[in-house]
Order: C-alpha cells, then sequence, then structure tokens
C-alpha cells in the first residue's frame, strides 16, 4: 500500500445519504416481495432484493400522527406523548427528532406529504419543505389531476436534482394508500391507473365471516372502524371496487419510488420504506386500524444501501421506532438514550414489544398489549372490568380463538408481563 493508499483508508467513510419512504395504512402483505402473486410492486419488490426485507415488521401505535411521532422520535407514544392529531413536539423535543439532528449535523434535509404530527408545521425546520397538514387531498387540483401521488414524485426529484455537496436526508410521507375521508368513493386513485386490476376478484378473508364480528366488545361492534367497514366494505361489489382502487394507490406509489431510486446510488444511500399502520380488509367485520390485531399492526419494512445486507429476510422483530435510530447511526450520529428503538441494520434479540393505544375517542376504545413469538395478550383498558384477549399465534395465526378464558395461568402471566413492558416504555 502506498502512502496515498495509506491516508485514504485513514479518512473516514464519507456520511451515507437517506431516503425515508414512509406509506400511510399499508398493511404487511400487500408487497409482491411478500407473497402477494395479486398487487404489482416491481420497484419495491426489486429494492427487498437489494437490501433487506423484515417479514415482521410492526408499529407500537396504529394510528397516522401517532405512529409518525415515534417514527420521528424513536420513541413508545407513553414516552413522547403525542396521542391525538393535534399535539405537536415540545421545542426540545423536535430538536432530538432524527431530521433536526441530521441538520445540526449537516445534512441536507427536506420533507414532502403529510407531516402529520400536530397543527403546527414546521416549515423553517426544514431545507426543502414540501408537506401539508391534515390528511392532504388526491386531487389538489381538482380532478382528473395531476394525482398527489405523481406530484410528490415531481417534488422528490426536485429535492434530489438540486442536491449540493452535503449529504441529504429526504423524508416522504405518502397519503397513499390512506383514503379521502369525505369523498364517498373513499379510495381515489389516479385515472392513469384505472385499467390495473380489472378482471381481479380479491378474496374475502376467512374472519370477514360475521361470526368473528359477533365476538367483538359490543362498543367495537358500535364503533367507528364497523361505520367505515359499511362504507367500503358492506356489499360483495363495494368489497371489490374498495380493494382494487387501495391496491392501485399501493402500485401508483410504487411507480413514483421507482423514479426516485433510479436518481439514488444505493452505494451511498440508506434507503428505509416503511408503513404508518396496518389497515383492515374487512377482517373481524371491520376497516381502518387502531386495534391490535395483526391487520392493524403489522406493516411492510424495508431496508437497502450501505452496510446492509443484500436479498436478506430477516424474523426478528422489527419497529416503527427503530427508524430513527438506524438513521442516525448510518450517519455516524450518537442515538440519543430516550429514543427506545435499535439500528435495523444489525441482528436484535427483541422477541416481544408492548402496544399502546391511547387516543381518545368515542368510537375507539382505547387498548394496550403485548406481542411475543408466540403468543398475543391485549386487552380494552376502558372495559369495567378490562376486556382480554389472548392467542396463540402459532397455532391460531387468524386470531380466531381467545384463549383468556381457558388457560388463566396463560392469562396471568401475559397480563403480568404486560404490565412490566408498560412501565418499562415509559
Amino acid at each position: 500500500m502506498n502512502r496515498r493508499s495509506f491516508l485514504a483508508s485513514l479518512a473516514p467513510a464519507p456520511r451515507p445519504n437517506i431516503l425515508f419512504l414512509l406509506s400511510d395504512d399499508q398493511r404487511w402483505d400487500t408487497l409482491g416481495c411478500m407473497g402477494n402473486r395479486l398487487i404489482k410492486t416491481p420497484h419495491l419488490d426489486r429494492l427487498a432484493s437489494q437490501g433487506t426485507l423484515f417479514e415482521r415488521a410492526f408499529v407500537t401505535t396504529a394510528i397516522c400522527a401517532v405512529s409518525r411521532a415515534s417514527v420521528f422520535s424513536g420513541q413508545y407514544a407513553r414516552r413522547h406523548g403525542i396521542h391525538d392529531f393535534a399535539t405537536t413536539f415540545p421545542p426540545e423535543a423536535f430538536a432530538q427528532t432524527y431530521p433536526q439532528l441530521l441538520r445540526a449535523a449537516g445534512y441536507r434535509t427536506g420533507f414532502i406529504g403529510k407531516y402529520g404530527v400536530g397543527n403546527k408545521m414546521p416549515t423553517d425546520a426544514f431545507d426543502f419543505w414540501r408537506g401539508f397538514p391534515g390528511q392532504g387531498k388526491y386531487f389538489p387540483q381538482g380532478e382528473p389531476g395531476p394525482h398527489l401521488t405523481t406530484i410528490m414524485g415531481e417534488q422528490a426529484l426536485d429535492f434530489l436534482g438540486a442536491a449540493d455537496a452535503r449529504p441529504w436526508c429526504l423524508s416522504i410521507s405518502f397519503k397513499a394508500a390512506h383514503v379521502q375521508d369525505e369523498d364517498p368513493r373513499q379510495f381515489l386513485p389516479s385515472p392513469e391507473s384505472a385499467h390495473l386490476y380489472d378482471g381481479v376478484t380479491f378474496p374475502v378473508p376467512k374472519t370477514a365471516d360475521p361470526k368473528y364480528f359477533d365476538q367483538l366488545p359490543e362498543r367495537v361492534q358500535k364503533g367507528e372502524a364497523r361505520a367505515r367497514w359499511h362504507k367500503r366494505f358492506d356489499t360483495p361489489e363495494k368489497y371489490q371496487t374498495s380493494v382494487r382502487n387501495y391496491y392501485r394507490l399501493i402500485s401508483e406509489m410504487d411507480t413514483q419510488v421507482g423514479r426516485m431510486l433510479e436518481k439514488v446510488d444505493l452505494g451511498n444511500t440508506l434507503v428505509v420504506f416503511l408503513g404508518d399502520n396496518g389497515f383492515y380488509l374487512g377482517e373481524h367485520g371491520l376497516a381502518g386500524k387502531w386495534y391490535p390485531h395483526e391487520e392493524s399492526i403489522r406493516v411492510p419494512l424495508l431496508l437497502a444501501g450501505p452496510g446492509v445486507k443484500r436479498n436478506q429476510r430477516r424474523q426478528d422483530f422489527g419497529l416503527n421506532i427503530d427508524v430513527a435510530p438506524t438513521i442516525l447511526a448510518a450517519a455516524g450520529l450518537p442515538i440519543p438514550p430516550r429514543m427506545q428503538g435499535h439500528d435495523l441494520r444489525r441482528p436484535q434479540r427483541r422477541g416481544e414489544f408492548f402496544y399502546e393505544h391511547l387516543f381518545k375517542h368515542p368510537g375507539i376504545p382505547q387498548t394496550e398489549g403485548l406481542r411475543t413469538e408466540r403468543y398475543k395478550y391485549f386487552r380494552y383498558i376502558e372495559s369495567q372490568p378490562v376486556r382480554e384477549e389472548v392467542y396463540d399465534l402459532s397455532r391460531d395465526p387468524l386470531e380466531e380463538n381467545n384463549l383468556a378464558n381457558t388457560n388463566p395461568a396463560m392469562l396471568a402471566k401475559l397480563r403480568a408481563h404486560c404490565d412490566r413492558l408498560r412501565t418499562a416504555v415509559t
């Protein structure tokens, strides 16, 4: 080795660029790389082959605002304290989120899309800001377009095309595949996608059978998730139309992700793709998310770039609270001690996690629980007495048979363990 090569070997490695992609209401099984043979997601599937796919990824709270706060802060909701759509980060807490720590360390930062945490937009906290409050509209200029997903893709290319000598971090928070709440059609894909999935019949889930709905607490049966089920899924025709358009929104997002990936080099760019929460497609007679069933809390999670193994599928739990620590570690920055997640590039020994949903809404009962490798325990904490459920996921992956009343010893063990975890995450 000559002197120049020796000195080069001593120089610190350049800091990677970071592209963080967050989908909205996308459940874990709506990617081709997750075994879905109907959906078309070629670009995300290719990204999975170029990096690591987490087959068991989850959110610690299944609602947009709270999950986003956990992504930014690397913390459970009980620690960051955001449980609704109006609350934002206090200044000292916001300074400890991954975008602000990166900017303080010299990164050029950008944000595009649905911000989702509080009503005050941090427009001056990013070098490039194209965020919006609330849910946004799929057709900001009216129909037939341009479609919001396409607009966000163009904004991403603007940011990537204007990069300077600094390393950069671009966070993109898609609206897709969230519904347009006030529109009776609910799912509003672009006219350009009108041909996608024509002729496809989407299977109705087993637990859409009314007998599973009948097992739910009365407050859930009369709540928001059932009201939204009526809007989207209560006839066979409505079910097929809703799922078809839900898939179209995801495929449109995949197309824009592909355009972005053409502009970045995975040799020096860490790419993270995550869903903000899952989504019921009629399971248990429900729509939306919020509750601790797998359909609600399980999400897609992909990782590619420097320090990430290629073509790897991992079984350890990946969580939304892991995004911030992963990004900071990749940038060579210390992980703040109040962050509760881990660097996803490193193998984890996490065999369980705590779930909490404390959003106050008359039609959405609050829940908390525990997910282990084998069991799930959760409870509706406002019920009197508290309603508890236990599932052996190794034998009952669809959560059909509640064991809370048939295995009191297991119930007591899981209840006590959940109590300990609740204290630990605060």
